[in-house]
């Protein structure tokens, strides 16, 4: 690899970390809040059972026809359609609320590893442009209110979300909006994720030098090689140190 020039980060389970997840359990925690939202601004509503059931109906059939066709929907696209069937009368600012308050126990879940916003902060004051690639349906707006909640959306000024571009990683196209908008040339510049296909092998594929985040050592005898391996993002200091 060139002289680095930047850093790339996977989102969930790299820089956000949210462990085991029910996603059923929040889900429904989600759409509880979402439904009590609705009713604070007087929307017309259905009873809770049959709400949930069909935001969960319609998530399911949107996520299950984004694997099919490989490409990324937007959360916030369809809790329009859903609202609209409803009844409902809605501003983009209360749309994006109501995104949030779906989010918000999976939110509520994640933690940050401990001096993450010092460790980009010391990348940031070498020169290196840092960014981020998330596979993801959920607005984007709702997870850039996380990352500033967090104190770490400062630093990250270029980010890209699957469903702003429809790509998900690992596919080619998605690594090439983030590279473009940062201006960065793929062999100067390390991605940082914890999944072995979409993060590893999509960055094997594109160029990049990569580097697994894996804390339990799960990935250990993989078919697909990261270039390096960690279990904090703590040691992404002395692989940096490497390359500057």
């Amino acid at each position: 690899m060139t002289r680095l020039r930047g850093i790339l980060f996977d989102l969930g389970d790299t820089l956000l970390d949210f462990g085991k997840v029910d996603v059923f359990g929040l889900f429904e925690q989600g759409a509880a809040l979402g439904y009590d939202y609705l009713k604070s601004i007087r929307q017309p509503l259905t009873t809770f059972p049959k709400f949930f059931r069909k935001q969960l109906w319609a998530i399911r059939w949107s996520y299950f026809k984004s694997r099919i066709t490989r490409r990324e929907f937007n959360s916030l696209d369809l809790l329009g359609r859903m609202s609209t069937s409803m009844g409902h009368r809605l501003t983009n600012d209360q749309m994006l609320e109501l995104a949030w308050k779906f989010y918000l126990p999976l939110r509520q879940q994640a933690t940050v590893e401990s001096g993450t916003r010092e460790l980009l902060q010391d990348f940031r004051s070498q020169g290196l442009t840092l960014g981020l690639v998330s596979n993801t349906f959920l607005p984007p707006e709702v997870l850039d209110r996380h990352l500033q909640e967090v104190d770490l959306l400062d630093l990250l000024p270029y980010r890209v979300y699957s469903s702003q571009v429809f790509y998900r990683k690992p596919h080619p196209g998605i690594f090439s909006v983030a590279l473009s908008q940062a201006r960065l040339e793929a062999g100067a510049t390390l991605f940082v994720g914890d999944s072995l296909h979409a993060d590893i092998h999509g960055a094997n594929r594109n160029g990049m030098t990569s580097v697994l985040k894996d804390p339990t050592g799960r990935h250990a005898n993989s078919r697909i090689k990261p270039k390096h391996r960690i279990a904090r993002l703590e040691e992404l200091r002395a692989i940096v140190a490497g390359y500057v």
